[in-house]
């Protein structure tokens, strides 16, 4: 089907929510490189947004996935899963975790931790405890409880009155967020890295501040790596970066390599709070999901994926502050952990080089106006990159 074919059909059938698309549709992948329904070869800066780690088609994803789909895709919750229970195993024996849930986005796995607070709290005895602190900027996703936690207007103004109880701070303001917790507060919820709202990382003193803030009002700690998980930022987590242990954290985006999967993950204390009947799911964790998993995790380990991360963003990093320093009129600042990056651009042209960039076979991200946003397969090399920093270079 060609791509005029496709464009007519998605603005007849399909609900506006994405307005008009790039114009590109892609038949086909392999590495960080992408083929597009005429055969034109895009390199992929951007990820599928943080899903695809691996890249595309990966040989031994590609196998399992075949293998597990020919004995089975789905059963049920009702009764036991073995890739469902191996992949619980990893992720408690390589985290801070010590029990885990599976669901199919990150959304979901952000609602369930948001529930996992709150029944934490009233388990525990303190009905009044039910607000949580959150940052503006913030994005947790797009259920209605998610949507409230997330610190964006325009995500969250068609939706108003949002559910109550959540308040939202600026970040690295100190003052802002010790005003903003108190004895009704049963959690903090953070992105270690705000992707959504323009890779922004926490300052290390912050995130310290809130460590401590959690222990002086008994509230959980809730970091969201939906985003900066699974090898994103070097290491397998992000948290890791800062030396903390939160109560309960997300994943989703990279951990199916390209398969939904969320996973909700907490200490066994704050585990314990839901008991049969409080949260479940249909097709959470189901055999091709949790297969999927295991093989992204164990390739990352495998294969080295982590160091190359590591490795490759702050070469990444290196190549670009050089051309910022290149282009002091063009690039206002250069941020990011490992292989989530943010270019901030000093004028409103975020989605003119962007324009740019995909004519030259680039697929790279914006944020706003001004903001580029980068989220690269943790396979990538140095002629990736240096092909990169040279398109960009031409398109700036």
């Amino acid at each position: 089907m060609n791509l005029e074919t496709i464009i007519s059909k998605d603005k007849l059938y399909y609900m506006n929510t994405y307005g008009d698309r790039i114009p590109v549709s892609f038949s086909y992948g392999k590495g960080i490189n992408l083929w597009d329904t005429d055969d034109n070869k895009y390199y992929d800066f951007l990820g599928g947004i943080a899903v695809n780690a691996l890249g595309y088609s990966h040989p031994k994803l590609v196998k399992a996935l075949h293998t597990q789909i020919e004995k089975l895709i789905h059963t049920s919750n009702l009764y036991y899963v073995s890739s469902q229970a191996h992949l619980a195993e990893m992720l408690v024996n390589n985290s801070c975790a010590e029990k885990v849930f599976f669901c199919n986005s990150g959304a979901e796995a952000n609602e369930g931790a948001i529930k996992l607070a709150r029944i934490y709290s009233r388990k525990k005895g303190f009905e009044s405890k039910y607000e949580i602190v959150t940052l503006k900027n913030s994005f947790h996703g797009r259920t209605l409880a998610t949507l409230a936690a997330t610190g964006q207007e325009k995500y969250q103004n068609p939706y108003t009155p949002l559910l109550p109880s959540f308040k939202h701070v600026t970040m690295n303001n100190m003052q802002e967020l010790e005003e903003a917790v108190s004895d009704k507060t049963c959690a903090i919820m953070i992105e270690l890295i705000q992707g959504e709202g323009g890779v922004h990382p926490l300052s290390p003193d912050y995130v310290k501040k809130i460590v401590e803030l959690c222990e002086k009002w008994n509230a959980l700690l809730i970091v969201d790596e939906i985003q900066t998980g699974v090898g994103r930022t070097g290491k397998l987590f992000a948290y890791e970066h800062y030396d903390i242990q939160p109560d309960i954290f997300t994943l989703a985006k990279a951990l199916g390599g390209g398969v939904p999967i969320g996973a909700l993950c907490a200490k066994k204390e704050v585990a314990s709070s839901f008991e049969p009947g409080d949260h479940g799911t249909t097709f959470g964790g189901n055999p091709l999901a949790c297969t999927a998993g295991l093989t992204v995790l164990n390739i990352i380990f495998q294969e080295h994926v982590l160091e190359n991360a590591d490795k490759m963003g702050h070469y990444f990093m290196e190549q670009l502050i050089k051309l910022k320093n290149s282009k002091p009129e063009v690039i206002a600042e250069v941020r990011g952990m490992g292989l989530i990056i943010g270019i901030e651009l000093k004028n409103d042209i975020a989605k003119e080089v962007s324009n740019k960039m995909l004519n030259k076979g680039f697929l790279i991200g914006t944020v706003g106006s001004k903001i580029l946003r980068l989220l690269p397969p943790l396979i990538i090399d140095k002629d990736d990159i240096d092909l990169f920093i040279m398109a960009l270079d031409g398109s700036l």
